[in-house]
């Protein structure tokens, strides 16, 4: 899965995001701007080089499975990122460049990251601060990085559409990167406070097909026990959920 994902973003990066000077951040977009800044080596090789201190400092602080499988990702990222420069590149225009490539490398990237591993890079490096800066939000530091290269891109091009595109392309990627993760599966959690709780849960299981758990609880004010049903539903069933509880109970208390 490491080695197919590490392909797929390649293909993605090669053929629509490279002919267009964009990038989607990360090591990868580091190393294109470090070919175009000193104008040797290729976007797999400068990946490889700078992954290597990476994987230096990491050591055991990432752990024993996720360093060799992000070693594996590693070395198939940049093979794969100098040998499909072979393949001809299609002439398209940079918008759709940019949303294709999004979409692809965010498949490749999202299979990488199902397999619980990645392919080295920023990765490695959003762990490392994360063992010292333990308050910070992962995806808020992976951000940072990305806007980091894509400000870089823009500089170094001497063209800031190019830190724009790359902007949109973020934003494609980090959603399919999520939607191949979680593979269309969102749920969400309802918490419903009612003294009908039994018609509640028994019209969630009837009407939404949905399983439902009672809770034990209690009212801080009044210290009066109450039953709070539980239910994960699917995201498009938000809606109907909110109308059957307030058609049993006006005043259910929906969270």
């Amino acid at each position: 899965m490491v080695v197919a994902g590490c392909a797929i973003f390649a293909l993605g990066f090669n053929l629509f995001l490279a002919p267009h000077d964009t990038n989607c951040g990360g090591l990868s977009g580091l190393a294109q701007v470090c070919v175009e800044w000193f104008g040797i080596g290729t976007v797999g090789l400068w990946t490889a080089v700078m992954n290597i201190p990476l994987f230096i400092l990491g050591g055991k602080a990432i752990g024993k499975r996720f360093f060799f499988g992000s070693f594996v990702g590693m070395i198939s990222m940049a093979g794969f990122l100098d040998l499909f420069t072979a393949i001809p590149m299609p002439v398209t225009e940079p918008i759709i460049g940019t949303l294709y490539g999004g979409v692809i490398t965010g498949m490749g990237m999202g299979l990488v990251f199902l397999s619980g591993v990645s392919s080295g890079g920023t990765d490695i490096i959003v762990r490392l601060v994360k063992l010292r800066k333990r308050d910070m939000p992962i995806g808020r530091i992976s951000l940072c990085l990305d806007v980091a290269v894509a400000l870089l891109t823009g500089i170094v091009f001497h063209d800031f559409t190019k830190t724009l595109y790359g902007g949109i392309t973020l934003f494609v990627s980090s959603m399919v990167i999520d939607a191949v993760i979680y593979r269309f599966d969102y749920s969400k959690v309802a918490m419903i406070i009612s003294p009908k709780y039994e018609q509640i849960a028994e019209t969630i299981d009837r009407q939404l097909m949905r399983g439902s758990t009672l809770l034990d609880g209690a009212g801080y004010y009044s210290r009066r026990e109450i039953k709070v049903v539980l239910s994960a539903i699917k995201r498009q069933q938000v809606t109907e959920l909110k109308e059957l509880v307030t058609n049993i109970d006006p005043d259910a208390f929906i969270i």
